[in-house]
């Protein structure tokens, strides 16, 4: 999509004071990162306040100043402050807006936590927050991720950190590419095909579950299905850039959605043959959730907007 020179003025002029904050709450938590040593507790709840008010304000960017209608939906209402594991689908960079005002919602913004890839580290300004926040930062290999994981474990099950622990279960964004070589290795393994995703790793989710199913502050685990449209182009997301210079992303033809079904950790099950069984039956739900908005659009169908938000 064509951005014009007033919009280019326009998105510089409000993403600046962000970056500039990101930048000065960067520092701020990396001057307080000694309190680990000793008041770990008061640094986590002090690096949260600082969290929402970085996340909250980009969000607000998003939702008021440049118009983007998100359609909301949830299996049930989520409990206001519960600790989850969320997975999601991941189309693009824009995905963190949907999660987020799920998180605002349920008033768990700051407490939001991201299993993020390396490389996202070096990322000037996000990635450099990101790091001083306490994010996890993972490769994608288990066997090297795990003491780097463990560490975000402890503080969740031994000082009872609320969090919303998130991750992108496929591992990467989807591309065509990729789930061209994703049905093609459904079909070796005999695995089914999943629908607008990729198929889920497992490894992760189940460590993730068999380490806090016995926490007992973190009670859910959240299944959140993410999807775009521009136009009649299903899944098209815009950039990061067109999020911020668009004046009005609805009148520019964009549809955002998230949806969210929530389960009791303890119903989950036990073993983890049946754990990434559970997960790939998710992920094929989640495909055909996706399809039936596909369809809608096709037929020229609303997709109807909650806009109930938080004061």
């Amino acid at each position: 999509m064509a951005i014009t020179f007033f919009e280019k003025v326009r998105g510089v002029a409000l993403l600046a004071p962000w970056l500039t904050y990101v930048f000065g709450s960067n520092l701020v938590v990396s001057l307080l990162l000694p309190l680990n040593l000793f008041l770990p507790i008061v640094l986590y709840n002090v690096s949260s306040v600082i969290a929402n008010s970085v996340w909250s304000w980009i969000q607000e960017l998003f939702v008021q100043s440049n118009h983007a209608q998100i359609t909301v939906s949830a299996s049930q209402e989520l409990p206001r402050e519960e600790s989850a594991i969320i997975v999601a689908n991941h189309v693009s960079w824009t995905d963190f807006y949907m999660i987020q005002e799920l998180a605002l919602r349920a008033g768990m913004l700051g407490r939001c936590r991201w299993f993020a890839k390396k490389q996202l580290r070096w990322v000037p300004f996000l990635g450099w927050g990101l790091w001083a926040m306490g994010m996890p930062f993972v490769s994608g290999n288990w066997t090297r991720d795990r003491k780097q994981i463990e560490k975000v474990f402890t503080g969740i099950t031994q000082r009872k950190w609320p969090v919303w622990l998130i991750s992108y279960s496929e591992g990467c964004r989807f591309t065509p590419s990729r789930y061209t070589t994703g049905v093609q290795w459904c079909k070796d393994h005999d695995r089914p095909i999943m629908k607008h995703t990729l198929y889920p790793r497992m490894h992760g989710f189940v460590a993730t579950v068999n380490t806090l199913r016995h926490t007992k502050h973190v009670r859910g685990v959240y299944d959140i299905t993410i999807a775009y449209a521009h136009g009649k182009n299903f899944m098209e997301a815009p950039s990061f850039w067109e999020t911020i210079a668009t004046s009005d992303l609805s009148k520019a033809g964009y549809k955002f959605y998230v949806h969210v079904d929530r389960y009791e950790m303890k119903e989950l099950p036990e073993t983890k043959e049946d754990l990434a069984k559970w997960l790939e039956g998710r992920w094929v739900k989640k495909g055909e959730k996706l399809e039936e908005l596909k369809e809608k659009l096709a037929r020229g169908e609303d997709w109807e907007v909650d806009n109930t938000r938080p004061e």
